[in-house]
């Protein structure tokens, strides 16, 4: 007579509630380290972190340089001085979208069914991966900024750099929450990744980012003045390389409260749904 088989459940994942500050903490800690060994087994994964600043950095600045850095009222070296605080805003959001389609990698490959098993808060998922994101993007920045002094970058303010990736470090947070969302509510990486395209694209181009906005239709520049990539790239210049800063600062500032506060939640709610 055979033995009667019992099916064990899986632990669930255990309420946020229930655990102490500490021990989100430790779990957060726990889910980096696990993060970084993944990218250390696929090295491959920090490519885009790696090259993305070197093509674009000598592209506009070696393609568009020249013709750009004369409307400006000098050269090339004028346009290094324009171009590298604007790609500097460029990689805040480009890395960003890193974060969804990681997480919908993660949902795919049961990786998150691993996690529902094991008794750790929900929060500590989340906010490990951002962790992980972020540090991508402070990867990629000083690739940027390696790549910028050998393209003739000069910085007139130190403090100002730091202030800058400071900036742009509020901001990608801030946008990492959309595309932890895309991610969770989206079916695929790719998907996460087409609707990525799809937002960066316009907000990256339809800015002040690679040119001036002035020579742009006026329709366009309605939307450039309101876009926060601009705001974000005129803020670093400011800060950087010298000009005016407050205005652009704070509206940056401004944009960054406001996508966490409207997007936070949503992604939080969507999040506890799907586990």
């Amino acid at each position: 007579m055979s033995a009667a088989t019992t099916t064990v459940p899986p632990v669930p994942l255990a309420a946020d509630s229930r655990i102490t500050l500490r021990g989100h903490l430790r779990h957060t800690g726990a889910l980096v380290r696990r993060n970084l060994l993944w990218i250390k087994q696929d090295p491959e994964s920090m490519f885009d972190a790696l090259l993305m600043p070197v093509v674009f950095t000598l592209l506009f600045v070696f393609v568009f340089g020249g013709s750009i850095g004369q409307a400006l009222g000098g050269g090339q070296d004028q346009y290094v001085q324009y171009v590298i605080p604007g790609m500097l805003a460029m990689m805040s959001m480009t890395m960003s979208q890193g974060v969804g389609t990681g997480f919908s990698q993660d949902f795919n490959s049961g990786v998150m069914d691993r996690f529902r098993s094991l008794p750790i808060g929900r929060g500590s998922v989340l906010f490990a991966k951002l962790a992980v994101e972020l540090g991508r993007m402070l990867f990629a920045t000083a690739v940027l900024m390696v790549v910028a002094a050998l393209v003739g970058f000069d910085i007139t303010s130190w403090p100002g750099l730091f202030a800058t990736v400071g900036l742009a470090t509020l901001f990608a947070s801030s946008i990492m929450w959309v595309f932890l969302t895309l991610g969770v509510v989206m079916k695929s990486a790719q998907s996460v990744q087409a609707m990525g395209f799809l937002v960066l694209f316009p907000l990256q181009f339809g800015s002040s980012i690679f040119a001036p906005t002035k020579s742009m239709p006026g329709w366009l520049q309605a939307f450039t003045d309101y876009n926060p990539l601009s705001t974000l790239a005129d803020a670093a210049r400011g800060l950087m390389v010298g000009g005016p800063v407050a205005h652009d600062l704070w509206v940056t500032v401004a944009w960054s409260v406001g996508i966490t506060a409207v997007m936070a939640p949503v992604a939080i709610h969507k999040f506890r749904t799907k586990t």
